[in-house]
């Protein structure tokens, strides 16, 4: 049966839609095997120190390209699974959740609660302009009074890709507070202690990284460690800008009475990484997993393969990549061209262009 989304009116008739959508999921895809979990984080941990152990045995100009590489994309696979953590689909207990969710993402400098409370709000507004957290659209008369230096590196730039630690300490044009900060209007005062101790392990970590570069040099840790991270972070933003932003495919953001759960859900696109899908563990699969956040990773391909039918046109196909996803290269910096504000006015809107930021970009028009 096909659902229909062209009208939010309605909660009662929102939540059927959705449990449409459950009931179409078998009933394993909810299960939450704790040790299934803990093996994927055995396995990208033992990655990560044969690689290092391979880099310091080579030490070679020839090789330290391939370990950033390689590297980088294990520090994204590792955070993917302390994003498990933090939706609770890692296992049932939230003591377990925390340990492995700080562990995992304080060896990659994420403050582990700031951030998840952060992207839990997101999964609650996803697609709504008002109250989303990542990946906001900037209403029309915000995005005129930046500054001229922002829009560039914003836009006219592939600044984006880089733009996760900034988002941490400060979060999106037009919004304040910081990840670091307990007092941030980001969080709730019951959740203060929470994001001190992240913030504790966090810096924890940046204390070890700077002790191991007085003991090893800085050059060296800046091999093994500093280039790896960035890496890590051009995933992390590459990824989730594609995950919220389409080139061919444009995408409705909403306000008011026009949005959704269920309708901000179907405007995210999921995206296929090629042979990357399974390092990554299967985070393309987004749709679903916004729609759905307690399903385990593990279970996001056969989740989202039951729920098509169902979703039908609603659902937006990935391009297929083959082994490599080259095409998801031009797709990202077409859409850094064109997607620019939204309107001030109106309920359903999309992306607009600001035609003075397209020479960088014209050869991919």
């Amino acid at each position: 049966m096909l659902i229909s989304v062209t009208s939010s009116n309605g909660s009662s008739l929102g939540a059927q839609r959705e449990a449409q959508i459950r009931a179409a999921i078998p009933m394993h895809c909810w299960v939450k095997n704790p040790w299934r979990s803990l093996s994927y984080v055995i396995r990208d941990f033992v990655v990560i120190f044969v690689l290092l152990i391979t880099a310091l045995h080579f030490n070679s100009w020839a090789f330290w390209p391939f370990y950033w590489l390689a590297q980088g994309t294990m520090f994204w696979a590792i955070f993917v699974l302390g994003h498990d953590c933090g939706h609770g689909s890692f296992s049932d207990n939230p003591r377990l959740n925390s340990i492995f969710g700080h562990i995992l993402h304080s060896s990659i400098l994420v403050p582990y609660h700031g951030w998840r409370i952060s992207h839990r709000t997101h999964h609650q507004n996803h697609g709504n302009i008002e109250k989303d957290e990542s990946w906001v659209p900037i209403p029309e008369t915000i995005y005129k009074s930046l500054p001229v230096h922002i829009k560039l590196l914003r836009f006219k730039i592939p600044f984006p890709i880089f733009a996760y630690p900034l988002y941490l300490i400060s979060r999106s044009p037009g919004k304040t507070g910081s990840h670091f900060n307990p007092y941030s209007e980001i969080f709730q005062p019951s959740e203060r202690n929470l994001v001190v101790t992240s913030t504790l392990c966090w810096t924890a970590m940046i204390a070890f990284l700077g002790y191991m570069a007085n003991t090893i040099g800085s050059l060296q840790m800046l091999k093994l460690y500093g280039v790896p991270y960035i890496i890590f972070v051009m995933w992390i933003d590459g990824v989730t800008y594609l995950h919220h932003h389409g080139y061919d495919k444009k995408l409705p953001w909403y306000r008011g009475k026009e949005w959704s759960y269920l309708r901000g859900g179907l405007t995210t696109i999921d995206r296929d990484y090629g042979w990357i899908n399974n390092i990554h563990h299967d985070i393309g699969t987004h749709v679903i997993h916004h729609l759905f956040p307690q399903i385990p990773h593990y279970h996001l391909i056969e989740a989202t393969r039951a729920a098509k039918p169902v979703l039908g046109k609603y659902y937006r196909e990935p391009k297929r990549s083959g082994l490599f996803p080259f095409h998801l290269v031009t797709d990202l910096l077409r859409s850094i061209q064109q997607d620019h504000y939204v309107s001030d006015a109106g309920e359903v809107v999309f992306y607009q262009k600001d035609p003075s930021l397209n020479v960088f970009f014209h050869k991919f028009k």
